[in-house]
């Protein structure tokens, strides 16, 4: 397995501001008051943190100095006129570098015009004169970057007319019902980044080395362009510290200014930490209708769900799966590869984003996608009979070891990047091997290659050779989910990944043997386990004393309940698909909680019959809610 970690550089983290003015009101979160920017320069300067310019992460890159202790790049969007007046001073007095942002489109619009702030009309006199950029640029101690030409503003991405980040999203051509291709998506970043770089230049007197991608969305084609045109640091957003060596798409923490000190400095100071995560899994087939306008509806009643919860992620199904026989018989975006049964995922993932709040995980099969080629299919090694072949009474998958196959999900996965804006993959369950599994001749040829024995009839002659074949596969198929993740990140560069895990992997000590999938294994390789904690689905006597037994197994793994998402069964499907009690799961989840547990969530959600019920549910489960009321 290829699993080795890179070698990090320097790091140092990285703050994003937008304006800074004397009179911030009520709902201009993004905005920060003078005072209290002056609290957090002072604060950096008292506790030890350090602002160092682009020049200083070039140098270290280079190994030529490097970074002081808590170093920190302080970075300014959008180039707002009191940028000027406010901040510019404070950094002279001070002697603290800094970046800013500045959009060609906006310093080109004529006084008295409105330009285009991300769909809202704001004047042009909001933002920096053409003079007062230059006299900050000639300082020394701002690096001027560029923030696009006109790419701070949303673009047609679907069907239903979202608009979504110009530099990221693909524009969609309703005329013709077509999108924008992979040439013609880079051209036009390719032309923006370099007529912005060209403006600066003419400008201030020397071409932008930085590129601040609008809404922190950008992908490696845009990173290519924004190279092309000579910028070489490309800022995006996000929680987490920086390091010299990675100096592409560096991740900001943004800087809300209604937060209150405290609260920026815990921020400042635990650039890593994550909030607990809730979760809802839900099916697209429960929005899809034929009927455009009931399915507009139905997302209409998902979405008052989601806000009614006040939850933090939804894994969104972006497959089609009618009659719940587990195979992806279609899907919810344009590809190469399958029948699209509606052009949905984007639309959908992009009101639960914007409308609901919450992160988005798009949810899709790793093996299960239906195919007529029976010869494509994994083979079980059936002893007594001497041969292998598909079992009738197995989960039907395609085997990951031919090479036909591989390219295909690579090439679904992909599809799914380029048109869809979400933040996260969720491997679905069915990437797994059995202790019999696979016995195709592709994954005999593969070991073949590895050294090893390609005789199927020895494979499984002694317990030692079933106990290495099923690490060689657990790690196989971590690999491979890891190549999907790659193939994504061409597109959504910050993606996270989760991946499903049977609980029987974790409690059964042949569970790998079982499953090929290993908890300890999965904590490393993937930022969240989806762990199945449904207690019923695997025949357990009293639920509660079993999600004890689960979560006492997962603290055993170092950052086992860290990066663990618990996920409970709404539904009993072992009885005709009986809902569970909400105060049954209301209870469990209260269970989990006392127990350690920071993430959890549920499967299935059925928001048309408001199972599990909201009002009931919200309680236990929403981040909102009080501990001490539970």
């Amino acid at each position: 397995m290829s699993l080795a970690a890179p070698v990090r550089g320097d790091s140092f983290i990285s703050l994003c501001f937008h304006d800074v003015r004397p009179d911030v009101g009520r709902g201009d979160d993004l905005s920060m008051s003078t005072d209290r920017f002056v609290a957090l320069l002072t604060w950096l300067r008292q506790h030890g943190y350090q602002p160092v310019g682009i020049d200083d992460l070039l140098q270290a890159r280079q190994g030529e100095r490097p970074l002081p202790e808590k170093a920190v790049l302080l970075t300014f969007d959008d180039g707002y006129r009191d940028f000027y007046s406010q901040v510019f001073p404070l950094l002279k007095a001070y002697r603290y570098p800094a970046v800013l942002a500045v959009v060609g489109s906006w310093l080109d619009a004529a006084p008295g015009e409105t330009v285009d702030y991300g769909g809202t009309p704001v004047p042009r006199e909001k933002f920096l004169s053409r003079e007062q950029l230059c006299e900050i640029a000639g300082s020394g101690l701002v690096e001027i970057a560029s923030h696009s030409y006109d790419g701070h503003r949303g673009i047609a991405a679907n069907p239903q007319g979202n608009r979504q980040p110009a530099l990221s999203a693909r524009l969609y051509d309703s005329e013709n019902n077509r999108y924008e291709d992979d040439a013609g998506y880079f051209a036009r970043v390719h032309a923006d980044l370099n007529k912005n770089a060209d403006l600066i230049a003419k400008l201030v007197g020397a071409r932008p080395r930085v590129m601040v991608w609008p809404f922190g969305k950008y992908s490696l084609p845009a990173i290519r362009a924004a190279r092309e045109a000579g910028m070489t640091v490309t800022l995006g957003l996000g929680d987490g510290a920086g390091d010299t060596d990675h100096l592409t798409g560096v991740k900001r923490l943004l800087i809300e200014g209604s937060l209150e000190l405290h609260s920026l400095a815990w921020r400042i100071r635990h650039p890593l930490a994550r909030d607990p995560q809730r979760v809802v899994q839900v099916d697209l087939d429960y929005v899809y209708d034929s009927d455009p306008a009931q399915a507009e509806r139905n997302l209409g009643a998902l979405l008052d769900r989601i806000e009614a919860l006040q939850i933090t992620t939804v894994y969104l199904q972006a497959f089609a799966d009618p009659d719940g026989d587990g195979l992806a018989d279609a899907l919810y975006f344009p590809n190469a590869w399958l029948p699209v049964r509606a052009d949905l995922f984007n639309r959908v993932a992009w009101q639960l984003k914007t409308r609901a709040g919450v992160k988005v995980y798009a949810w899709l099969p790793v093996l299960t996608f239906a195919t007529p080629h029976k010869d494509l299919l994994v083979r079980r090694w059936q002893p007594a009979a001497g041969l292998s072949a598909p079992d009738p009474r197995d989960y039907r998958r395609l085997s990951p070891f031919v090479p036909e196959v591989r390219d295909m999900v690579r090439g679904i996965y992909g599809d799914l990047a380029r048109y869809a804006d979400f933040d996260g993959l969720l491997f679905h369950d069915d990437a797994l091997l059995s202790a019999f599994e696979d016995a195709h001749p592709a994954a005999m040829a593969w070991r073949r290659q590895q050294g090893l024995t390609d005789d199927p009839s020895i494979l499984w002659a002694s317990a030692d050779e079933m106990r290495h074949w099923s690490r060689l596969k657990t790690g196989y198929l971590i690999d491979f989910t890891r190549e999907l993740a790659d193939t994504v990140r061409q597109y959504r560069p910050e993606i996270r990944t989760a991946r499903n895990l049977y609980a029987r992997a974790v409690l059964d000590p042949a569970g790998e043997g079982r499953f090929s999938q290993n908890l300890g294994l999965f904590l490393q390789h993937y930022d969240e386990t989806a762990l199945m904690a449904m207690p019923y689905l695997e025949g357990a006597g009293d639920a509660e004393s079993w999600l004890r037994g689960l979560v006492a197994a997962v603290d055993r793994e170092p950052h086992g309940l860290e990066k663990t998402v618990f996920e409970l069964q709404s539904v009993d499907w072992t009885d005709p698909k009986r809902p569970l009690a909400t105060r049954a799961l209301a209870r469990h989840m209260r269970l989990l909680q006392s127990l350690g547990a920071v993430h959890f969530g549920y499967y299935p959600d059925d928001f048309h019959r408001d199972h599990p019920a909201a009002e009931s549910l919200h309680p236990a489960f929403s981040i909102n809610s009080d501990p001490f009321e539970m």
